[in-house]
This record gives C-alpha cells, structure tokens and sequence, in this order.
C-alpha cells in the first residue's frame, strides 16, 4: 500500500510541476521579448530607476498612477537609439482605468536615459531637475520633489 501511494505522490508532484512549466509558459509568451518593466507606482517615479537589459530586448512601461507621465529621451547621453523618444504615458484616469503602456526595443548596446517632461527638467548640464517654483509639483512643505527619470544600460548579446 505504501508504494502504491508514493507512486500516486510522484505523480502528483509530475502532474503539479507540469502544470507549473505550461502556465509559466503561457505566461512568458503573453509578452514575447520583454525583459524589463518599469513600473510607475502610484506616485510620481519610475521603478526600478535603474536596469541592465541585453541588445535584442524590450522594455515596457507600464503607469499604475491615475495621473498622465511620459517617457522622454535625454538625448546628450543616449547611446542606445531612440533619440526624439518623447511618449505619453496615459495614466488610469485619462485611459478609461486602465495602466497605460509604452515598449521600446534595444537593437545595440548603450545607454537609454530617459525623464518624465511633467516632472523634470534637464538642466544646463543635460541633468533632470524638479521643475521648482516656476512649474511642477509642491507639496505642503513647499517641497518640489526629485526629478523623475530613469536609466536602461543595454549590454551586448550573450
């Protein structure tokens, strides 16, 4: 009785293991080719700020704030493509609920740096800025917060 029952077992666990590999599956070819996401949380940031991708990969964005960002290129130091990137990045009042989502795909090596234009400014440096009193956000304190923007470091193929 007791090998009966540990066949019955490994075959559970086969069963549950199989199962595991063909949702996991079914999953990763939802979105073939993404490697990344960069996600706006529910407050004005990208995160993670920073990721490493190989060239051949995709990066998607993906805002769960209900307030409107964008996606625009730093073209001083992009070395990655995608000079002129400049991309509305619809929050979920503005999309009828729902994230919106913006992907770029990463043909070579570089760098793909990017900031929000609601949020930042580049400065004479070509850094992102808080856009300060003359436009952006303040808090109660009279805070205007940190630039949003965000780096993508494309490595070569393996």
């Amino acid at each position: 009785m007791s090998g009966l029952r540990d066949r019955w077992s490994g075959l559970g666990l086969l069963a549950v293991c199989v199962l595991g590999l063909v949702i996991s599956n079914q999953n990763s070819q939802a979105k073939p080719g993404i490697a990344r996401q960069v996600i706006v949380p529910q407050e004005d940031r990208f995160t993670p700020f920073a990721i490493t991708i190989r060239a051949g990969q995709s990066v998607e964005w993906v805002n769960l704030d209900t307030d409107d960002h964008t996606v625009v290129s730093n073209d001083f130091f992009n070395t990655a493509g995608h000079n002129g990137t400049d991309v509305l990045l619809k929050g979920t009042d503005s999309n009828g609920g729902q994230p919106g989502t913006f992907t770029l795909h990463f043909s070579h090596p570089g760098t793909f740096v990017y900031y929000c234009r609601f949020h930042a400014h580049l400065d004479d440096d070509h850094q992102p800025a808080a856009p300060g009193p003359d436009g952006g956000i303040q808090d109660a304190n009279g805070n205007f917060g940190t630039p949003m923007n965000g780096i993508i470091t494309v490595l070569a193929e393996d």
